[in-house]
């Protein structure tokens, strides 16, 4: 293929991930880039279909569209140019936000196949908190990196105190995996660490540099973010509960997956910090009792 051999050199080295498909969408090209985003090399992924769902795209419903929906068939097929935003799953198990482009090819008027180019949405390396910093100070959790309990208590003092004087509206999320338990008794415990430190990735690239979400203690996580109303208040959760069905976590060959149950809540005036942790502790309880796997906004 003359266009391929021609653009090859160029996208090889692009920071942007970069890759290729035939018309029986085959990856035939995968760069530098797309090796830095999803962990996986070239010799992964080359050879196999997009439809083989190497990178586990979803949307924000948690559709996979490599099998319904896939915006590089559908630019093939209709011959137009698409844009999304969808998570992949990284090599490691954790998702990742992307966006994504991709552009049919053509060469003497014949459609050979797609590009697909897509790049992180959003990389917490340059967030509200530094992380080499926080862990001088001793407010980084050691197993999953992610601020600890003292931490996440002081950021949420301070968005107490924005909402007093300056009225800005958050929320609290509280976050508890399912029967973790029984996943540690299964697994072993090694596992079940492992489980918590794949899902604090997806949840540390996923959350919102203006937002926070720490290790709370064991299998709990305390989230803030900020939301004007119950109804984003609701997506922010439903999007953590549906990132962390979607995550694999591999340990000695075996694909663990896991679920949250939430409780969610934003803040009342005059709310001390232990009343609006202890509602929201009390609506991840109903999600408990309700069936697990849910989000629950009271």
């Amino acid at each position: 293929m003359r266009y391929f051999d021609y653009w090859k050199s160029i996208f090889e080295n692009l920071y942007e991930g970069v890759y290729f498909v035939d018309t029986q969408r085959e990856i035939t090209f995968w760069n530098k880039g797309a090796e830095r985003i999803t962990g996986f090399s070239s010799s992964d992924v080359v050879g196999k279909h997009c439809y083989d769902n190497v990178l586990m795209h979803t949307n924000d419903a948690g559709i996979m569209l490599c099998i319904n929906g896939c915006p590089l068939h559908d630019s093939i097929q209709r011959n137009v140019v698409n844009t999304a935003q969808v998570y992949l799953q990284h090599k490691a198990g954790y998702r990742v936000p992307v966006s994504v482009r991709t552009i049919p090819v053509f060469e003497e008027g014949i459609v050979l196949g797609a590009v697909e180019v897509f790049q992180i949405l959003q990389e917490k390396f340059e967030s509200t908190y530094n992380v080499e910093e926080l862990k001088s100070l001793a407010l980084t959790d050691q197993l999953t990196s992610l601020p600890n309990r003292r931490y996440t208590e002081a950021f949420l003092k301070s968005k107490i105190a924005e909402f007093d004087s300056l009225g800005i509206q958050f929320g609290v999320l509280f976050l508890d995996i399912d029967h973790f338990k029984l996943l540690n008794d299964q697994y072993g415990h090694d596992a079940g660490d492992e489980v918590l430190r794949t899902l604090a990735k997806t949840y540390e690239v996923n959350f919102r540099s203006s937002d926070l979400l720490g290790r709370w203690g064991g299998e709990e996580f305390l989230g803030v973010c900020l939301c004007e109303n119950e109804t984003k208040l609701k997506q922010i959760a439903e999007k953590i509960r549906l990132l962390t069905e979607k995550t694999v976590t591999v340990v000695d060959g075996a694909e663990i997956r896991a679920t949250i149950s939430v409780g969610a809540t934003l803040y009342r005036t005059g709310d001390s910090l232990q009343q609006v942790i202890k509602r929201s502790d009390e609506l991840l309880y109903q999600s408990k009792t309700g069936g697990r796997n849910i989000c629950t906004v009271g």
